[in-house]
């Protein structure tokens, strides 16, 4: 059989047999594509040796793949091989030994408290865009570690006791309740009563279930809403960039440097797997570090 023959044979497997999401599925599609291509979809997959499979991991790192794309592309190949190897295709498998590379620690990037408050004073100091709208955006981010896309799709009928929290849809269509401050609740408040002017302006309808708008009244997206982050974080504002996640990673690492149980932060970021919510206590050691130095007599 050819390369290409086995590699649609397994996609087929593992999205039918195996029941593996359909993003899955397209994942290891792609990397089997490139694998493909640094070969040949016609030579034989009896003849494809070790080093043909190492080189192509080579060949991925020289077009500058992160570490977690090349470990990615290594796993559906492995995968590949081991099916070949059960199914009868191959007598040995030439991936079995082959290893990942190693994958460098990623800090989480997250703001300090005083940083927080630069940046959401910004549309009220610079008035940009729309005032109350971003410092509601802005707070809200803040205060819930709601996804951009989860706030961006956030509705007026999502909000459960007085706005006080939301129940939101997250990453593979989960629910949970998300919640907000008394600050992010005024800031809303404000936003609220411009948003309905804007709606009336514009001719939209006042019942408009989406609660961030733009200046049309229409519903803002999330490319919209980085837009927002972009401006007042750039040049014209705070100029120093910040990436929309940071608000999450600032929300996480407040709440487990004030004690929080890592589990309760894990259900109110909505991760799967608390193996996710454990990057940020990185942040919370570093904290635990600066403050035994500082306290006591024998650290020093």
């Amino acid at each position: 059989m050819t390369l290409q023959e086995v590699c649609d044979e397994f996609l087929l497997y593992i999205g039918s047999v195996k029941g593996l999401s359909e993003n899955t599925v397209l994942g290891y599609g792609k990397d089997l594509e490139k694998f493909q291509s640094f070969l040949t979809p016609e030579l034989e997959i009896s003849k494809i040796t070790q080093e043909n499979i190492l080189l192509s991991i080579g060949q991925l790192s020289r077009e500058n793949a992160s570490a977690a794309t090349v470990n990615r592309f290594v796993s559906s190949v492995r995968g590949l091989f081991k099916y070949c190897k059960k199914l009868g295709y191959i007598e040995k498998n030439p991936a079995e030994e082959v290893k990942n590379v190693k994958n460098p620690q990623v800090v989480t990037a997250f703001m300090t408290e005083r940083e927080v408050e630069t940046l959401c004073s910004q549309p009220e100091k610079n008035e940009l865009l729309w005032t109350s709208r971003d410092v509601a955006i802005f707070r809200m981010l803040y205060s819930s570690g709601c996804r951009i896309s989860e706030l961006t799709n956030i509705k007026l009928s999502d909000f459960r006791k007085g706005g006080r929290c939301a129940v939101i849809t997250g990453k593979g269509n989960k629910q949970r309740i998300v919640y907000f401050d008394q600050t992010s609740r005024q800031a809303l408040a404000a936003y609220m009563s411009d948003r309905a002017r804007v709606l009336a302006e514009n001719g939209r309808n006042a019942s408009e279930d989406r609660l961030f708008v733009n200046q049309k009244g229409l519903p803002i997206t999330t490319g919209g809403m980085r837009y927002i982050l972009t401006r007042y974080s750039g040049v014209e504002g705070t100029n120093h960039h910040i990436n929309p996640h940071a608000f999450r990673h600032t929300f996480a690492t407040t709440l487990l440097n004030n004690g929080a149980d890592v589990r309760m932060v894990q259900e109110l970021l909505g991760h799967s797997s608390i193996n996710t919510t454990q990057r940020y206590t990185h942040v919370t050691t570093e904290r635990l570090k600066e403050v035994y130095k500082l306290a006591h007599p024998h650290s020093h």
